[in-house]
């Protein structure tokens, strides 16, 4: 009863499930073992030792054994422990397994001392190797590409929770033609973002929602205000880009990583003393924090954003193995709140969400996944047809501009 067509797309549906279930399966555990191990690092060991988790002592002293740790990770596995983020995008090609064990230690490490960066870029790689490895074995005539595509789906949809991120970045991907439309394609990796999503869903739920006063109605005055507010995030998310490669060209110089993380984790001490414990780690429960005290400055805002950007390139450029969508939101969020502090008369759901469009617009440079990260935190369909609009113009602006990405050492 079915057309040939349907019975294509059922093929892939069970091992489509199967990779979303798995890969948020995989999620789950890493950052259930990463949270343990930050609750010991950051709330029982440093009250034994007579200090508190945020004195100035403790922050240097984690991050920079935290940045030595990863050090001796990647010096000693296989693989130097998977390829470094700075020079990858977010889905790449398949690894060797051996630099899987490497790569999931200096993740864990990673996050629970306190580097700003998310789990996103690792795990992504975590779960195409093992795609690739398993799938190839059991349905060797599915192409690695098609394992790479499933895997990567289940991912994203694990990590925010629903499908629909999934759904627009592979909408811009999975070309259509003639003969294949485009929701034939986009059928099997939905299949998998929709079970990584579910799965996760029955173990935790990812908060990004902050709790902003709802927008009523848009007026002509707020596209101009949202276009500003998002120019403003693609200048400063582009100082970072003209920062990234430089440091990371500098820092590996310094052949010994268990000398440039150390370096690399000392100078994010620093930044965490600086800005406060709310900059370390990734970032989605540190804006929760910041946006829930509502008891900080313009200029306490501003300090939080330009420390976590600096945070973020430095963790990158040192070859920490870790993600910067996550504490690019929160830099969007920090900014957002600081312009709203700033000119009030200017609600804040429009300084949030057009702020953290544009910042994480500079560091994917991917439209969509821009427009949901805004959405997902500032979840008001009031909003989005000034979204739309305001993205415009910061297309634009970015248009032919370098990525935030480093070159690849030789």
């Amino acid at each position: 009863m079915l057309h040939p067509r349907a019975r294509t797309m059922l093929v892939l549906a069970l091992p489509a499930l199967a990779i979303g279930v798995a890969s948020s399966l995989v999620l789950l555990l890493v950052m259930k073992i990463a949270a343990v191990l930050q609750n010991l690092l950051w709330a029982a060991l440093p009250y034994r030792m007579g200090l508190t988790p945020d004195s100035p002592v403790w922050v240097i002293l984690m991050l920079t054994l935290t940045g030595v740790a990863v050090g001796l990770i990647l010096r000693y596995s296989n693989g130097h422990g998977g390829p470094d983020p700075a020079t990858e995008p977010l889905i790449g090609a398949p690894v060797a397994l051996s630099a899987l064990p490497g790569l999931l230690a200096a993740l864990v490490v990673g996050l629970a001392g306190g580097v700003s960066l998310g789990p996103e870029h690792p795990i992504m790689v975590l779960n195409i190797a093992l795609a690739v490895a398993l799938g190839g074995r059991l349905f060797p005539r599915v192409a690695p590409l098609d394992w790479t595509i499933l895997a990567s789906a289940g991912t994203i949809g694990a990590l925010f929770g629903t499908p629909v991120a999934a759904a627009l970045i592979f909408s811009q991907t999975l070309n259509a033609s003639n003969d294949i439309p485009l929701w034939d394609r986009l059928f099997a990796p939905l299949m998998a973002a929709a079970a990584g999503a579910l799965t996760t869903g029955l173990f935790f739920h990812p908060h990004f929602a902050l709790s902003i006063a709802h927008y009523p109605q848009m007026h002509l005055i707020d596209i101009l205000s949202g276009a500003v507010v998002c120019a403003f995030a693609i200048a400063l998310g582009m100082v970072a880009v003209w920062c990234l490669p430089r440091l990371h060209q500098l820092m590996h110089r310094i052949k010994n990583p268990i000398l440039m993380l150390g370096i690399g984790g000392f100078a994010l001490g620093v930044l965490g003393v600086i800005g406060g414990n709310v900059t370390l780690f990734k970032g989605l429960d540190e804006m929760q924090q910041m946006a829930f005290a509502q008891t900080y400055s313009v200029m306490d805002y501003l300090l939080f954003a330009v420390v976590k950007l600096a945070a973020l390139v430095v963790a990158a450029s040192c070859g920490f193995r870790g993600g910067r969508i996550f504490p690019a939101v929160f830099v969007g969020v920090a900014l957002g709140l600081m312009l709203h502090e700033h000119v009030e008369a200017v609600p804040a759901a429009i300084t949030v969400s057009c702020a953290i469009m544009g910042i994480v617009l500079v560091v994917t440079r991917d439209a969509w996944l821009s427009l949901f990260m805004a959405a997902a935190v500032v979840p008001d369909t009031s909003l989005l047809p000034l979204l739309c609009i305001v993205m415009l113009p910061a297309w634009l602006l970015l248009a032919g501009k370098p990525m935030m990405i480093a070159s690849r050492k030789k």
